[in-house]
């Protein structure tokens, strides 16, 4: 039998340590986690908070469109649409000009959200970063924007 110990510290391994993409995995996993923690309540709002925002600023966007902005597929996109027009914070409706595509648009219940979002993710966002200056903020975001860049994103 193999004895275990429970409070062994994991030690991450060198081969890890030095890539970026596993704390950029493990960083998002913890996020993601906090923040939901912290916003109960809101149907699945709170997990598409970004995909809401770009809905919110962009009135009427097609859902192709949408799919590419959040680099997610078309067909990937469609259950999340689905979910959020069942909770009622978007609706979608067919292009005027081409009845194939439809367009995205916040309701008034997604806009009572949304703002009700903003308050929490401020909180989250200020607790996340709380161990950086406001130039480290700056850098770190100029970074991760670049690392996107080369992603092609």
């Amino acid at each position: 039998m193999t004895e275990t110990n429970d409070s062994q510290e994991v030690r991450t391994p060198d081969a890890l340590s030095g890539i970026v993409s596993y704390w950029i995995r493990l960083i998002q996993i913890g996020a993601y986690k906090h923040f939901e923690s912290s916003t109960r309540g809101f149907g699945s709002s709170p997990r598409y908070y970004g995909l809401l925002k770009i809905i919110e600023h962009n009135p009427g966007l097609p859902q192709s469109r949408l799919a590419e902005a959040i680099n997610l597929d078309r067909s990937s996109l469609v259950p999340i649409l689905d979910t959020l027009e069942k909770e009622g914070t978007i609706e979608r409706k067919r292009a005027d000009n081409d009845k194939r595509l439809r367009c995205t648009f916040i309701t008034k219940k997604g806009n009572k959200t949304i703002s009700e979002l903003d308050k929490l993710v401020a909180v989250h966002e200020a607790q996340m970063i709380s161990e950086l200056s406001d130039q480290e903020k700056e850098t770190l975001l100029s970074l991760l924007s670049k690392v996107a860049k080369g992603l092609g994103l």
